[in-house]
Order: C-alpha cells, then structure tokens, then sequence
C-alpha cells in the first residue's frame, strides 16, 4: 500500500490513517464524537459470549458427516470444517494474547486445525468445550474485571475490551452463519439464538459480511 501498511481494512485522510479494528478510533478520525455504540459491561459479555459458543457446539453437533468438506457459501473458498474451527480459534486467539502475552496478529484467529483433524462437527464442539472452560477460567480469575488493561495488537496497543467484544462478536457472527448453512442443508438449527441473545453486540446488519 501507499502507506505502507500491510493489513486492513484502514481509513486513510490524506497522509494519515487509522486502522479499522476499532470503530471508535476510526470515529474520532473522521471527526465523530464516537460510534454511538453503548458497550456491555465486561461481566454480561463473558455470559454472552460463552452463550454463543454453546449454541454454535449445538449446531456443529447437527452437521452431517460427509457434508464437512463443502464450503460455507459458493462463491468463497472457505469449507464448513474450517469456519467451525475458526469458531473456537477464534477465542483461543484472545487467550494467547491476555493470557500469554503474545502479540494479537492479523492472523493469530485464522490458524486454520491441522491436516486430517476435526473432520466432524461432533470433533470440533469438543474442541471447542476446552475453549469454554479456558474462557471461563480466564474470566474467573481475572483481577481486573473493567478489561482497560492495554495489551499489544497489530494496530497498536488497545484495552482488552476492545478485543474481547470483536471476538465475541465475531464469535456471534459465524455462529449466526452456521444456522444458515444448517438450513441449506435442510435442517432445522437446535435452539437458535434469538435478537435478545444477541443485544448489545456491535454485529455486522448482514449475515455474510
């Protein structure tokens, strides 16, 4: 890029930037007196977030077989197998980097499972229950509970809450999706989660954005 920068999406003004991770930075970029966007208390978005990884194990677990492999939409080169997984990365991605202070890279969340695992949507939800616990655990023993602890990311250093309502969100996200893929497939998703479960969560208005 022009200003060299190698991961976006970025907002550029001129021969200035921001990096689009966080809405908020971008909004006073622009000159905006913030998104509008009302956080939720750090203790309701663990409640959250552990909600939708439950409810995506629901739907994994209800995935045929032989249908692992196909891919999520047409037109991306993206299988089931590798958004399912991307589910719980997903989470586990924000726990190498408050927990073992690794650097958030752009692709820490998208390290795709090895050759030959998690070939079943039943494999995956177990993968995804050491998550659960792992989050679980994290937020149990966390000292500071207001989440503006600063840690270090690829567009800078931001308070953990940043990072942990994106992945919730985008958790939520792929979660939402999988209960499209299940009805493509000709099956009615377990317990779907409703516009309440989802409340407060800065979620894209489209399903495939």
């Amino acid at each position: 890029m022009t200003y060299g920068v190698r991961n976006v999406p970025v907002v550029a003004k001129g021969e200035q930037f921001v990096f689009g991770q966080n809405l908020e930075d971008v909004a006073e970029f622009v000159g905006l007196q913030g998104t509008g966007h009302k956080p939720l208390p750090p203790e309701v978005l663990i409640q959250k977030w552990v909600m939708v990884l439950r409810a995506a194990q629901r739907f994994m677990r209800q995935l045929p077989n032989e249908a692992i492999l196909e891919r999520v939409i047409p037109n991306r080169d993206r299988s089931i197998r590798y958004m399912c997984h991307h589910v719980f990365r997903i989470g586990e991605a924000f726990l190498e980097s408050v927990e073992g202070q690794t650097e958030y890279a752009v692709q820490l969340a998208n390290i795709p499972p090895a050759e030959g695992t998690y070939m079943t949507g039943a494999s995956i939800a177990e993968y995804g229950e050491g998550i659960i616990e792992r989050l679980q655990h994290w937020w149990d023993h966390l000292e500071d509970k207001t989440c503006q602890q600063k840690i270090k990311t690829f567009f800078g250093m931001q308070p953990i809450y940043m990072l942990y309502e994106r992945s919730t969100w985008h958790s939520a996200q792929h979660a939402r999706q999988l209960t499209a893929v299940l009805e493509r497939l000709g099956i009615e998703p377990e317990q779907r989660l409703t516009a309440e479960d989802l409340a407060g969560l800065p979620l894209p208005e489209r399903l495939w954005e």
